[in-house]
């Protein structure tokens, strides 16, 4: 291409430089780059002083820029022209010799075009590339193009090709002129264009940045350099975008987030006007641009140095807002946050803290999992940075409905735990802030969940007490760990080997089925042998099949079998445990298989039945760990405890083990460990020794016999003279490990038995205790003397006999401490006829019968068998416990059952409804215990309908429980095993019902037939029962229970059958329970699936043909039991004595008035906000009333809590007296401290009605208050308690010598009515209960809560007022409301 010969403006010739000849486009390549080479050097010498060569070599100067020279093919041509170029900008500055716009355009446009040759580093011609790039940002030449009017095109051009061309081979001195270059653009100009700013800002996109890193590095420092100029630019971007929704302004409009989060990193001050603008979008109506805002603030506000939240307040609030979004993403998205800004910002763990709560019970599912995660994360990191109550949530998780979100809280938890408390990576004072965390997890062994009981096996086999450690640091760990663990935990621990230990029994047995000929009869034990192993494996339906699988792989491989039997042979040590496991998951494998269910569910039974813990080197560590504790010489109290907790919590943990493992302690050293703790003055651990000689001796006699030589001397000691427990074990013991036991017994029978004086009581429960355990063990050997001792000193001298009055401090119970020593001594007597009795099993000589009759009298006449009024009411209270329980202890075993007659059962089943609050508790736990072992009849189940009428809400509450249990516990059995249903009518919870009918008919506080008071009773007796029955209609039991009833009708009462009085109750209890049935099921009209047989023992066998469909309630009280009627609530005042549980702060309560304060008069003491009310607004005055009083005369003055009227005068009541001629119905409970004071009548005016008769309590009848009384009084005192005409009459053949001296009092007339009992009841608070229905601690209401708080009797706090229903304090206690009691339950004040 020819071009013409460039001219000077002014038509003067071009001069060269010297040595330079002519350019001109007729030379080669080379020779115009050898002559321009020299054009370079002499402008490269020159400077600005130089005005000659600047005239002289202006026309060359234009000539450069030239179309021949900027169009130039020649690369190095270009780059030559271009330092010329940039030389003559620099000679030539301030002004350019290029007059023209468009030639000034083009000029950079080339220069610009040249820099793309700064790319390559290692090209010849680099450092020449390098000069011009140098030249060009010394000399700020490109700042000429601002006067140009599309200078935007140049530079956008300039930047694009500055950050195309930078890379990691370039030094800091090219990064530093392009800076220079480009800084000076951005500063000196008048303003950055959307353009301009796109080709800086597209550098930060992550797609860009991962491109090319040295760009996004060159862009961050340019934006810090200019970040005061560039400013404003990003603002109004950012402004269109955000807030008018200008997407089109830029490309890069999608990209917005993620630029913030950059620009936020490299300067925050970069986005000051930004900031305002992201608050905007927080509150978008779209979710998902909420989310994207929110994802980035979590970035911003989480970032390690950020400083944001608190220099925009408003912004981090507005954020915080965001965990409670309607959006589950969004949710999500904030929980996810907060564990970084946990992490990097300790100080905002306040301000999360209060949203985590909220989000810790969010519906969603992800949302509670991720709260656990981010506190379990920040906790693992520092536990610093969590605080307790983050804490907390993670521990109310622990119970969460969903397994996965229980299962991260639990394994969190651990993990926390084992790094904190086990390894003790932060000091103590970490691991006293997770200590709790142990009890916790343990605690949730109680869950009915297989998932969690496994879970739990896990987390203690690997984070509490990890298997992986050396014996003895194991073994270390588990004596610490059980010696620090609260009782309920200790508990679970135990519970959980007995699991195992039961699953190991479960195994051994199905292998020994192996071994035996195949048959019909093994291949069904085989196949009940298999459902019980898999309902304790997760998902049992799964788990049935794959063990049937399993069992086949067993019959097919020997050697596997071997191995399994191996595992859980009692000599399996640890090692061998792991090794055996090892194999038999690799012989199960298939790699062909990468998820095997089979082998997962093999490895679940595997893991709960090999021994990882304990073996014998294992026990024979732990006894060496409780000798150093009796020796001094343990670290006890650096592991935090005394050395005496240390030596009991391992004798009581090497006693459960005895059960579990108990060939692991036959050695010499660990049976001289025991005797040494026989020998210690600490009774539980001389017990606990005792118990594991017992379970673990059974070789002694035959290989040890220095041990045997030295223990028999101390047994015999302790039978003799020991505590009751010790007696017991040390009987048991001898009975249980030596062959001459026979002989050994009889030396401690006989002079026991001779030196018993019930003139000394406090040296005769010992041995009672021993004596009757003996007459239990081996009653053929002293069935005699032993009926002699019962005749002529238990029943005649000591049961017969009160020799020292007891004391008269009012009380219905004492501690065990203050109970006397004569009425410990009866209590252990009982016992021993018990005992006596279960030893023969028999009833030929008819003591059984004797024996009940005893009992009956003792519950007749209260405790007081003499009647003499010697013994005190507490003292009472506990020897009709005794007596109902050993009637329950009896009526397991069938020979007794029978002998019990209907009238025994009666006075049994009224315990539960006795006056005193213990007496209570205890009886209903020992019958639920008894009946969810199968122990006791069907029958008895029927007793705990009688609770519906108990005043104390929670008691109540214990026995739906109890019954839920017994009913959930009889219907598995049924259908786990096959031959129950040939005993349905003992087994079937819907038989309960006649019994509870038939028991209701003969309440006595059902005296009135049409009385809708009484009738209400029955309905809600009968109610208690069937609701818990028809919960589910299984098999149409709703029609069945009713056929049963309509056929009850069609009978006559068994135990009165003549009666019509009676028989007229027993239809009338049958039509209230028709009316419960029909109007709480739709499906009761169907047909019953079966005919219903009732027990002949309480029903004659029905009268086909008489066809009683006559309803025996009245229409209005029909009406009445279906309407209901609202019940009157009654004032109540009480005496109130302060709370003294271990651990809360004592207070005062007032009673709730009917125009006093709102404030629930029974709410639980330690609830916050009851406490503060409690202080602020109410005051109890001291009343001169001592609570040891026999009779104290109550007046008290009631300040009632302040309500909105504030000007309400506040009035002094005395208590009106509260008198009713009916017993049984729940009355209001009296206040703490008041429920075991007896409260006498307060006398009435002249002009009153006419005095109610005295109460008699039930089961016994009144006794006259003094010889002076009416005739009526008389006659009233004659009617006789229940039962004791029916107790005589009940005689079967002639009595026997240790009954010859009970008065057992005779019924009066029919016709005489009987004076309704007094009923005296001890409101006290109950326990908590277990997934058994047992009284236990809980499980954690609030972390504060101490054992001591929840003592089965000490924690027991009275209630006042029943009102309707059931709140939760802000403190998570119960606040406990009851419903208003019917009159005839009140106490009589």
């Amino acid at each position: 291409m020819a071009f013409p010969q460039p001219k000077s403006a002014d038509g003067k010739i071009i001069i060269y430089p010297p040595g330079v000849k002519e350019i001109t486009d007729k030379i080669s390549n080379d020779e115009l780059v050898k002559r321009l080479k020299m054009v370079v050097k002499t402008f490269m010498d020159m400077d600005q002083d130089s005005e000659d060569e600047k005239q002289q070599y202006l026309p060359l100067a234009l000539h450069l820029a030239s179309e021949f020279f900027l169009r130039n093919p020649n690369k190095d041509v270009r780059l030559l022209v271009a330092c010329c170029l940039a030389d003559i900008f620099r000679i030539y500055a301030p002004e350019a010799p290029y007059t023209s716009h468009d030639k000034l355009k083009d000029i950079f446009m080339f220069i610009t075009r040249q820099l793309k040759g700064l790319e390559d580093t290692k090209s010849p011609q680099f450092n020449r590339y390098f000069y011009l790039l140098e030249n060009l940002a010394w000399v700020k030449s490109y700042n000429i193009c601002f006067e140009l009017e599309d200078c935007n095109e140049i530079f956008i051009q300039l930047f694009r090709t500055l950050f195309s061309v930078i890379n990691n081979s370039h030094n800091q001195k090219v990064q530093m002129h392009m800076l220079d270059l480009m800084s000076s653009i951005i500063m000196e100009g008048d303003g950055v264009t959307q353009d301009l700013l796109d080709s800086i800002l597209i550098n930060l996109i992550p797609a860009h940045k991962n491109m090319n890193k040295q760009a996004y590095d060159l862009a961050k420092v340019l934006l810090k350099r200019t970040a005061q100029t560039i400013e404003p630019c990003i603002a109004s971007f950012f402004n269109q975008v955000l807030v008018l929704g200008k997407s089109s302004v830029s490309d890069l409009s999608e990209h917005v987030f993620d630029l913030i989060m950059e620009l936020f990193a490299i300067d925050p001050h970069l986005l000051l006007s930004v900031m305002p603008q992201l608050e905007f979008k927080l509150k978008s109506n779209d979710g998902e641009e909420r989310l994207a805002v929110v994802r980035l603030l979590a970035k911003l506000f989480g970032a390690k140095d950020s400083e944001l939240a608190t220099q925009n307040r408003p912004l981090w609030q507005c954020f915080l807002g965001r965990f409670n979004d309607i959006h589950v993403p969004v949710r999500l998205e904030c929980v996810k946050f907060a564990s970084h800004c946990l992490m990097n910002h300790p100080d905002l763990a306040k301000d999360l803290t209060d949203y985590l709560k909220v989000r810790s019970h969010d519906p969603e599912e992800a949302i509670r999992h991720d709260v656990i995660v981010t506190i379990i994360t920040a906790g693992k990191k520092d536990l610093s940075l969590v605080n307790d109550q983050l804490l907390g949530f993670v521990r109310e998780r622990t119970l969460d409905k969903r397994w996965r979100v229980r299962k991260e809280a639990m394994m969190g938890l651990a993990q926390l735990y084992k790094k904190y408390c086990l390894h003790a990576e932060a000091g103590k004072e970490a691991a006293q802030k997770v200590n709790w965390i142990k009890d916790k997890l343990l605690h949730i062994y109680y869950q009915n969940s297989i998932d969690d009981k496994l879970l739990v096996e896990k987390i203690f086999a690997q984070y509490l007490v990890p298997h992986n450690l050396e014996t003895e640091e194991r073994m270390k760990c588990l004596y610490y760990l059980y010696a620090s663990l609260d009782p309920n935990a200790v508990k679970a621990l135990n519970e959980m080997w007995k699991c195992q230990n039961m699953l190991r029994s479960h195994v051994r047995e199905l292998l020994d089925l192996h071994k035996q000929p195949a048959s019909e009869a093994n291949n069904t034990a085989m196949f009940a042998k298999l459902m019980a192993i898999a309902k304790n494996l997760p998902d049992p339906g799964k788990a049935q099949d794959f063990m049937k699988k399993f069992n086949q792989v067993l019959g097919d491989d020997e050697r596997l079998r071997a191995q399994l039997e191996l595992l859980i042979s009692p000599a399996c040590s640890c090692k061998q445990a792991e090794v055996c496991v090892r194999e038999i998951t690799r012989k199960l494998a298939n790699p062909k298989q990468p998820t095997n269910p089979f082998l997962e569910m093999v490895k679940f039974l595997l893991e709960r039945i090999a021994p990882v813990h304990i073996d014998s080197e294992a026990i024979s560590s732990l006894v060496k760990l409780m000798n150093k504790s009796i020796e001094g010489t343990a670290d006890d109290e650096e592991e935090g405890v005394t050395p005496d907790s240390a030596i009991r919590a391992g004798l009581e943990l090497l006693k459960v083990l005895s059960f579990t493992h108990p060939t692991s302690f036959h050695s010499s050293e660990t049976y001289e460990s025991l005797l040494q703790c026989l020998k210690m003055e600490d009774d539980k651990v001389a017990e606990a020794a005792i118990q594991i000689f017992r379970n673990t001796g059974h070789k002694i006699e035959t290989d040890l016999l220095q041990i045997r030589s030295t223990l028999i001397p101390i047994l015999h000691q302790k039978a003799k003279r020991g505590t009751p427990r010790q007696a017991k074990q040390a009987v048991h013991c001898i009975h249980a490990i030596f062959t001459n036991k026979e002989v050994q017994l009889a030396q401690i029978f006989e002079p026991l038995s001779k030196s018993l004086n019930a003139d000394t009581p406090e040296q005769l429960i010992t041995p009672l205790v021993s004596l009757g355990h003996i007459a239990m063990l081996a009653p053929d050997q002293f069935a005699s003397p032993m009926k002699s001792v019962v005749a002529n000193f238990i029943v005649k001298d000591l049961l017969m006999n009160d020799r020292f009055p007891g004391g008269k401090n009012g009380k219905l119970w004492t501690p065990n401490e203050e109970v006397s020593p004569e009425v410990l001594a009866k209590v252990q007597a009982i016992k021993l006829l018990v005992r006596w009795l279960l030893g023969m099993k028999n009833n030929q000589s008819k003591s059984a019968n004797s024996t009940l009759r005893l009992l009956s009298a003792m519950l007749v006449s209260e405790g007081d068998l003499t009647e003499q009024k010697k013994i005190s009411k507490s003292d009472m209270s506990r020897l009709r416990l005794a007596a109902g329980c050993a009637i329950l202890k009896l009526a397991q075993e069938p020979c007794y059952h029978e002998i019990i007659t209907p009238e025994q059962f009666q006075l049994c089943a009224l315990v539960i409804n006795d006056e005193c609050y213990q007496v209570r508790q205890i009886f209903a736990l020992k019958l639920h215990k008894a009946l969810g072992k199968l122990l006791l009849p069907l029958e008895y189940m029927a007793v705990f309908a009688l609770c519906a009428k108990d005043p104390v809400k929670e008691r109540r509450a214990h026995a739906r429980q109890c019954l839920l249990k017994n009913i959930s516990i009889r219907r598995e059995y049924i259908k786990q095993n096959p031959m129950a249903h040939e005993k349905l009518l003992s087994l079937l919870p819907e038989y309960v019902v006649p019994y509870t009918v038939h028991l209701l008919a003969h309440d006595p506080d059902f005296t009135k037939t049409q009385d809708i008071e009484q009738l209400r009773d029955i309905k809600e007796c009968l109610w208690f029962m069937l609701e818990v029955l028809m919960t589910k209609n299984e098999n149409n039991s709703h029609a069945f229970i009713r056929k049963m009833v309509e056929n009850i009708k069609q009978t006559k009462d068994a135990q009165a059958p003549d009666d019509g009085k009676m028989n007229e109750k027993l239809y009338i209890v049958c039509d209230v329970a028709l009316i419960v049935i029909t109007s709480k099921s739709t499906t009761y009209n169907l047909d019953s699936p079966k005919d219903p047989v009732l027990p002949t023992k309480f029903f004659t066998p029905p009268d086909k043909d008489s066809g009683n469909n006559k309803c025996y309630l009245s229409d209005e009280s029909k009406t009445l039991l279906l309407t209901g009627k609202p019940k009157p609530a009654t004032v109540l005042g009480a005496v109130n004595k302060p709370l003294s549980a271990t651990g809360r702060r004592p207070q005062d309560r007032t009673p709730g008035l009917e125009t006093g304060s709102h404030m629930s008069g029974n709410s639980e003491p330690s609830s916050p906000a009851a406490n503060r009310g409690r202080e602020q607004n109410s005051e109890v005055p001291e009343t001169e009333v001592s609570e040891n009083e026999e009779n104290p005369v109550i007046l008290l003055t009631v300040i009632p809590a302040k309500t909105e009227k504030k000007d309400e005068p506040v009035r002094n009541k005395s208590l009106p007296p509260q008198t009713s001629t009916e017993r049984g119905k729940k009355r209001t409970a009296p206040a703490a401290g008041s429920e075991n004071i007896q409260i006498p009548e307060e006398k009435k005016s002249e002009e009153s009605a006419a005095p109610v008769p005295p109460k008699a309590r039930r089961g016994r009848p009144p006794k006259a208050a003094s010889e002076s009384n009416t005739a009526k009084n008389a006659d009233q005192n004659k009617a006789a308690g229940r039962g004791r005409k029916r107790v005589a009459a009940s005689q079967e053949g002639p009595a026997e010598p240790e009954a010859t001296n009970i008065k057992v009092p005779k019924q009066q007339e029919t016709n005489v009515k009987r004076a309704p009992a007094q009923r005296q009841m001890d409101l006290q608070r109950i326990q908590v209960l277990d997934s058994d229905g047992y009284s236990v601690m809980e499980l954690e209401s609030t972390p504060e809560s101490s054992a001591e708080e929840l003592d089965l009797f000490k924690s027991c706090e009275s209630s006042q007022n029943e009102v309707d229903n059931t709140k939760l304090a802000e403190g998570g206690f119960l606040k406990v409301r009851r419903k208003s009691m019917p009159k005839g339950r009140r106490q009589r004040l």
